[in-house]
């Protein structure tokens, strides 16, 4: 029972984090996390994802502008249809960009070879589900050793994918930002700033 409730508690802890510290992520830390993102299910075993470690300045910055060019479209949108949460949109935090000292790239390989097409033939999306839940693996595993992880989504995929110089067959899955939580809490923050709450599994279980 020990290991079961130790589990609920690191579900409860995963959190979606956009503030960090300023200290570093140790490369062998990173690694390793990287090496249990690889244990996570796949289709056919085809383990199709593919991890891009962001160092270089001049593409972080790329990232960074896309990001801005793409959130402040959003708020614009907003405005101009009188949303009431234009005011809150405004005000939230949705990426931790400047602070976090690691950024990761997720792509999937839309053809692997590896699994020789198994399982993927009547459902190709398959593949990028696969590489979701190397991140969801990832995402545990970092929150187990009190790192935190945010999920960037305000992105323009094809400016990302242009900005990191992948190869044409890589999907891109997401961009995320890894580092220490500035603060540690069992409430999503969007919760905690009033944009949504979070509902009873019973609403989304039909029998």
């Amino acid at each position: 029972m020990a290991f079961q409730s130790r589990l609920v508690d690191l579900f409860r802890w995963r959190r979606d984090v956009r503030g960090f510290k300023p200290d570093s992520v140790a490369p062998e830390l990173l690694d390793r996390l990287l090496d249990l993102a690889d244990l996570a299910p796949s289709v056919g075993l085809s383990q199709p994802w593919r991890f891009v470690t962001v160092d270089d300045a001049v593409r972080r910055a790329a990232v960074r502008a896309s990001f801005t060019a793409c959130n402040q479209a959003a708020l614009e949108a907003r405005d101009a249809d009188a949303d009431a949460d234009a005011g809150l949109y405004a005000r939230l935090k949705l990426a931790g960009l400047d602070e976090a000292p690691v950024h990761l790239a997720v792509f999937a390989e839309a053809e692997p070879a590896q699994g020789r097409g198994l399982g993927r033939a009547t459902m190709p999306e398959t593949v990028a589900y696969s590489a979701v839940m190397a991140v969801h693996t990832l995402w545990l595993a970092a929150r187990a050793e009190g790192l935190g992880l945010g999920w960037v989504s305000i992105l323009d995929p094809l400016a990302v994918t242009a900005a990191l110089d992948v190869p044409q067959s890589w999907v891109f899955i997401g961009y995320f930002c890894l580092g220490w939580p500035s603060l540690n809490s069992h409430t999503p923050e969007l919760e905690r700033h009033g944009w949504e709450r979070r509902r009873s599994a019973s609403a989304r279980i039909h029998r």
